[in-house]
């Protein structure tokens, strides 16, 4: 399989990880996510273009820039889950495979946070494990890459 160029988007307040109520998110920082991710996806023979921003538009304007030279979305969308329908449409409008991943388990949250506006639009959707659901989620993502290129080139 030809590498797969993936941009991976972290939403607000996660680059506050590792100091953000570690009892909930863990103790590792972002950019130890980051270099986890960046080291699995070299096994996976991947490339991740990693981005957090705390700004909607921000996120959105990620997508719409890279949607035509990346493969595949890993998101964790963070707060923007649960009511976001403009940053859900651009990655609607990227047609690109996306998975959804967070570090605590939505569903065992508060009820306003059981919702994911995202999810609809993604492959699949890992949470509750910490950085794994980011390990994961990559791992994932290559994989429905891999079954859509089979399919293309069949």
């Amino acid at each position: 399989m030809a590498a797969c160029n993936l941009l991976v988007l972290h939403g607000p307040n996660l680059n506050m990880l590792g100091q953000r109520e570690p009892a909930l998110y863990g103790h590792q920082t972002l950019a130890e996510i980051n270099q986890l991710l960046e080291t699995r996806a070299a096994e996976l023979e991947a490339t991740v273009e990693l981005f957090q921003s705390n700004s909607e538009g921000a996120l959105i304007d990620k997508v719409q820039e890279a949607c035509s030279r990346i493969d595949g979305i890993l998101i964790n969308p963070g707060a923007f889950t649960h009511y976001s329908y403009a940053l859900r449409d651009a990655l609607a409008a990227a047609g690109l495979p996306l998975i959804e991943v967070h570090l605590s388990n939505i569903f065992a949250r508060e009820p306003f946070r059981r919702r994911s506006v995202i999810a609809p639009e993604a492959s699949g959707l890992l949470c509750g494990l910490g950085a794994d659901s980011y390990l994961l989620g990559l791992e994932a993502l290559v994989n429905v890459i891999k079954k859509q290129r089979g399919k293309n080139y069949e």
